[in-house]
């Protein structure tokens, strides 16, 4: 019976989420400084009545939680999400981090899918129109909104950025859109179009020249040709649109050291910026010779083909895929160069190996453009080996070029298709959630003779001999409301008995499942010649008396 006693006395049950699980107490101090190291009858969690810890956790993950205990290995069970797995071991006092090889991939998916969350938040390809509250947030106007005390600046500097940033949110938005991608795309065609010969008027220059009959004679010369007048025109409505988008945008955004640091609008300002500095070149500068250089800096107009990113969500997942890629674009550069450079080298000995008099590689910087040449696959056929030794090193170099290009490629593919599932994933979401108020559950208080204190006088202690007087104990509602919980023949039920030696009594309560400890009881009694004496003290409850 001892031997029984101290295995009960160390073991421990754990109500999780509803489900019991039992343990050593030793288990539970071999990580020590965690939650369940640190378990005492005297949190409000435990209950006196079924000797059970209640945790309302979830019990799928505290069952690897326990398991941690008993092998000292933590394992990531697959059907619940990470972030949940994370929450349920701050909870428990564990590491994220002791997660095992094996399980570590598995488990860190779901940090890879909150950054990528997280990048597309910043993207801002949402197209439903921001509510009231969301812009006061927005605009740092919270206080004043919720208050009723915004003024008539607060009132319209977020319908004007709404108007010019945000395409969706309204119809005039569209429309304001619709006019900006449409000086956009005039504007990139008017610079196209411009070095069209057709598009072009030639200059004309009367030159007085001497014949060889000692008279004078003026003839005509086209020394340059200039675009035709009305692509100036295009380029001052268009320029002056810009104009006005930025200015507006810039005096409405939220934040204009965001504003200024953007790609875009740095890409937007600097373009307009210089048909402005263009137009001051050809007042002031025109008459110096190498004037024509300077128009070679209007080239980054065409870079305003990125302001269609503010239009288009594709576009602005195709950039992100570049930049999520940036270390593989890298490692392709890296192979690239290093295969020209390598194969260059070869090409350049291998032709002077045979006699080759139409040797076309004269240098090894010549054979740098034939190999950039052949490992992208292009190949121009400007320049090609004419010596079977060349020849093989041309075939190296073509299949050197393909596995290098085609290995880098699958992961920006990977990259694309992941964000763009995410993007419409998160464009069938709803964007009103149910809230979840975080309400405590009520906890009941202790039941009389649980801690020595309430219930009727004399039953807090027990009577002589630790035998609980008749009418004490919990009420019989409650014992029979959990009486469905507690185990049949359990040890813990024997923790009432107490065994001494001649001279002395044992007693125990024994509860309605207890028919079959009455007859381990009774042998007991028969081989130590002991008189078993069975008195009812209530109607759930029997105490058996042995007396020498």
């Amino acid at each position: 019976m001892n031997l029984i006693n101290m295995d009960a006395e160390n073991r421990v049950v754990l109500n999780v989420g509803g489900i019991r699980h039992e343990t050593y107490k030793a288990t539970l101090k071999k990580i020590p400084a965690t939650r369940l190291s640190r378990l005492t009858e005297a949190l409000a969690n435990y209950d006196p009545i079924l000797n059970e810890y209640f945790f309302d956790r979830h019990p799928g993950v505290f069952a690897q939680v326990l398991n941690y205990y008993r092998t000292g290995k933590l394992h990531y069970p697959t059907d619940v999400c990470g972030p949940l797995f994370e929450e349920e071991l701050e909870f428990w006092g564990l590491d994220a981090n002791q997660v095992e090889p094996c399980c570590w991939m598995t488990y860190t998916q779901h940090r890879d899918t909150q950054e990528t969350l997280a990048v597309l938040d910043r993207l801002d390809l949402d197209t439903d129109k921001p509510s009231d509250e969301e812009l006061a947030r927005k605009f740092g106007f919270e206080e004043d909104y919720f208050s009723g005390t915004l003024s008539w600046w607060q009132h319209i500097k977020p319908k004007m950025w709404s108007l010019f940033d945000e395409p969706y949110s309204s119809n005039a938005a569209k429309i304001i859109g619709v006019i900006s991608v449409f000086f956009i795309c005039v504007s990139i065609l008017s610079f196209c179009l411009k070095t069209h010969p057709d598009m072009r008027v030639p200059v004309i220059r009367n030159i007085t020249v001497n014949t060889s009959y000692n008279t004078s004679a003026w003839t005509l010369d086209k020394t340059q040709t200039n675009a035709h007048e009305a692509f100036f025109y295009i380029e001052c409505v268009c320029n002056a649109w810009f104009t006005l988008e930025f200015f507006i945008r810039f005096i409405a955004t939220p934040n204009k050291w965001e504003f200024i640091k953007a790609s875009v609008n740095i890409i937007d300002s600097v373009a307009t910026l210089s048909f402005y500095i263009d137009l001051v070149l050809q007042k002031f500068a025109s008459h110096l010779e190498n004037a024509d250089i300077l128009e070679f800096f209007s080239i980054i107009r065409i870079m305003r083909l990125f302001k269609l990113t503010r239009h288009s969500s594709g576009l602005k997942i195709l950039i992100q895929t570049f930049r999520a890629s940036a270390k593989e674009l890298t490692l392709l550069v890296f192979f690239l160069v290093l295969g020209i450079v390598i194969f260059a080298s070869l090409v350049y000995y291998a032709e002077r190996i045979q006699a080759n008099p139409h040797n076309d590689f004269n240098s090894i910087p010549l054979g740098l453009w034939w190999a950039l040449v052949t490992m992208t696959t292009v190949g121009y056929g400007d320049m090609a080996p004419k010596t079977y030794v060349g020849m093989f090193v041309g075939a190296l170099c073509a299949l050197a070029g393909v596995l290098t290009i085609a290995l880098p490629v699958p992961v920006i593919v990977s990259n694309f298709a992941m964000y763009y599932s995410h993007t419409q994933a998160r464009a069938k979401l709803p964007k009103k959630r149910r809230r979840v108020l975080p309400v405590e559950q009520p906890r009941g208080p202790r039941l009389p003779g649980a801690s020595g204190q309430g219930g009727p006088q004399g039953c807090g202690t027990g009577g002589p001999g630790g035998v609980m007087p008749a009418g004490c104990g919990p009420p019989g509602g409650v014992q029979n409301r959990r009486m469905n919980a507690i185990k049949q023949n359990h040890p813990k039920d024997m923790m009432g008995q107490k065994i001494v030696g001649l001279g002395m009594s044992m007693t125990m309560t024994l509860n309605p499942n207890g028919v079959g400890l009455e007859t381990a009881l009774n042998k007991m009694a028969s081989a130590n010649q002991l008189e078993p004496s069975i008195t009812d003290s209530a109607p759930t409850s029997s105490s058996i008396k042995y007396q020498l």
